[in-house]
């Protein structure tokens, strides 16, 4: 066991946020946290690395074990650069380097009573550094921040110029760097791109210490969890398998739950009942009999209401008319701002019955399209026609559409001007919004109760098209289930940008990718894209031909003729062969150090400095080397 968290409470005044958190890490587990907003997920990190006290309950941690914390928003930067910053979370082994550099500057200089001494210190020295990789740190830093999207001269951007965002990845970066044995990670994919994300999910997989994760990207903690910890009524419960497990074992547990919280009140009542039929017949010993009952009732650990009996989310999506056939003809569009190309001669249909989603990079026009198609901006050239009986609802992720200035109540009732006052009422309520609480101002909501009231006014539009763009943003876990069944059940047509996976997994039957200016189209979910993907494995200059040309790709594995499969197949023997020499490099160098280690021992040399600055040039020759190889080796390995 890595960490035990028993029994740990905590309230912020009269809220008691958590009630009873308890369970354990072991080591090499990866443990999701997850829980509605407000549950106190962040709350618990913070507990579990010291920044917060407990109330009550205790934190243990195995004995020397190291432990890494990366919180969702950063405060302090590190170092001068973006690679200074990530390489100085192995400050032990920079400073055997600064040692080591600072022992072979002196070799020539020592005595020679004292060469034998000096050799064999500067000889466990090295040995430490080797095992402790730091022959092979630099590389892997560089590789970590490649993998979080910062390429070349980048490495060097002064950390003064960095976003938020950036900074946060830089972090990251950094923490990985360190390779704790426990990493703690809140919202750790916020700022990434899915290319990103994809590899932090492949190195948080491999990774040979524990981690507990608090994330809210549902598809990322199914890669990644082997135990779920939900953290709900401020208590724990613990889940093996990860999040899809979870959420089938908590419906189960939820039943079970209810029994027992239905179970207790009956108990509670009778017991009610009880005392005051005793304190009713008003004798001394009735009286002593209805006090102990009420003390033992008083003690009583009282269920909280299950979720059943908690204010949720509901969404029923219902189409007002039927449309046409062709729902949307999105016809050689092209689109620039401030001199910048987004895309050009970008062509697509949308037919009845399509739920289609948009992937891509962050900045690559994703939501410029739906911008586009609802008439929010301008576009260059081309044409952008709806079918017959096509009418539109859209969200919009900067919730655009609502007045700043109106409350809840007359941002419906002025969009829906027919609706009666208690029709009105009846749908904030749906949206969890009751008595006082639709008199808020739109200004003064969350980001979560904007989402709310956006999707109420989409509900209530009754649109045969929805045009969604980033429709989990905000939401908790419970809403975005409400969500996705909503929209498996709605007759209607669904095009809709989303960097959420498990939601596009369980929504679309389509993917149109956007990279460089160039929609690629996948029959299927996100698993079946994914999988088409890597069937496609290769397919580069064939995807870079269409993108010169701005032809849109009908890309599908069936496509790849036989003469591109031997394409591929060379590229990927070269690869290998590549990786086999590097590797027959490694090992003859690795040997060439092993023989200059044996010559710095024998008892002609070291009495000889200049023998010694030679073995010394020629091992340090070795080690550059070996860097490059390794890095080398690294790259191509994972191409």
């Amino acid at each position: 066991m890595l960490l035990n968290v028993s029994h740990i409470y905590k309230s912020f005044g009269e809220d008691s946020i958590i009630k009873d958190a308890t369970f354990t890490v072991d080591e090499g587990s990866k443990v999701a946290i997850v829980g509605n907003n407000g549950t106190g997920k962040s709350t618990l990190l913070k507990i579990i690395i010291g920044d917060l006290p407990a109330d009550d309950g205790e934190v243990t941690l195995k004995k020397d074990a190291t432990m890494g914390y990366l919180a969702q928003y950063q405060e302090d930067s590190f170092g001068s650069n973006i690679l200074d910053t990530v390489l100085s979370a192995r400050e032990d082994l920079l400073s055997m380097e600064r040692h080591l550099a600072e022992m072979e500057q002196q070799m020539s200089e020592i005595a020679h009573s004292e060469m034998e001494a000096f050799m064999e210190n500067y000889h466990k020295l090295q040995h430490q550094f080797d095992l402790k990789g730091g022959y092979t740190f630099r590389s892997e830093a560089v590789g970590i921040l490649k993998g979080l999207g910062f390429e070349g001269d980048e490495l060097s951007k002064s950390m003064n110029e960095l976003s938020g965002g950036q900074k946060t990845r830089v972090s990251l970066g950094r923490l990985l760097a360190s390779a704790p044995d426990l990493l703690l990670l809140d919202e750790p994919i916020n700022h990434l791109d899915l290319n990103s994300i994809m590899w932090l999910e492949g190195y948080l997989a491999s990774y040979k210490g524990a981690v507990v994760i608090v994330a809210h990207d549902r598809y990322f903690l199914d890669k990644i969890a082997d135990h779920v910890v939900d953290l709900s009524y401020g208590r724990t419960s613990v889940y093996t398998g990860n999040y899809s497990s979870f959420v089938a074992q908590k419906e189960l547990a939820q039943i079970s739950y209810e029994n027992a919280y239905e179970k207790q009140q009956k108990e509670i009542e009778h017991q009610k009942a009880v005392i005051e039929k005793l304190q009713s017949y008003n004798r001394e010993k009735s009286i002593k009999r209805a006090e102990s009952r009420k003390k033992l009732l008083d003690k009583m650990d009282v269920m909280d209401a299950p979720d059943k009996d908690l204010p949720k989310m509901r969404l029923t999506l219902e189409i007002e008319k039927e449309s046409g056939k062709d729902v949307l003809d999105f016809s050689h569009v092209t689109k620039s701002y401030d001199d910048k190309n987004i895309f050009t001669d970008l062509s697509f249909d949308v037919h009845k019955g399509d739920r289609i989603a948009i992937l891509g990079d962050n900045g690559t026009g994703k939501t410029t399209i739906l911008k586009c198609i609802n008439g929010l901006t301008d576009f260059e050239s081309g044409e952008i026609r709806f079918g017959a009986n096509v009418t539109v609802g859209y969200y919009d992720q900067e919730q655009q559409g609502l007045t700043e200035s109106n409350t809840i109540f007359s941002e419906l009732h002025d969009a829906y001007p027919f609706l009666t006052e208690t029709k009105v009422r009846n749908t904030l309520a749906a949206f969890m919004f009751t008595e006082d609480d639709v008199f808020k101002r739109i200004s003064d909501l969350s980001g979560g109760e904007r989402g709310r009231v956006s999707l109420a006014k989409l509900m209530l539009s009754k649109s045969n098209l929805l045009i969604l763009d980033e429709p989990t943003n905000h939401l908790d876990m419970d809403s975005k289930q409400m969500l996705e069944e909503a929209l498996n059940e709605y007759d209607g047509t669904l095009l809709y940008v989303s960097h959420d996976r498990y939601f596009v997994n369980k929504t679309a039957n389509t993917i149109l990718e956007l990279s460089n200016g160039v929609l690629t189209k996948y029959l299927g979910n996100y698993d079946d894209y994914i999988a088409k993907k890597e069937q496609l494995f290769g397919s580069a200059s064939s995807s870079g031909a269409a993108q010169s040309s701005g032809a849109n790709q009908e890309a599908t594995a069936a496509k790849l003729d036989f003469k591109e499969q031997k394409r591929i197949e060379a590229e990927k023997r070269k690869l290998q062969n590549r990786i086999l020499k590097i590797e027959q490099e490694i090992e003859s160098l690795e040997a060439e150090k092993t023989a200059i280690d044996e010559e710095f021992l024998k008892p002609e040399n070291m009495t000889n400095s200049a023998k010694l600055n030679e073995l010394t040039a020629k091992q340090n020759k070795i080690n550059d080397k070996l860097d490059s190889l390794y890095q080398q080796w690294e790259e191509i390995s994972s191409l």
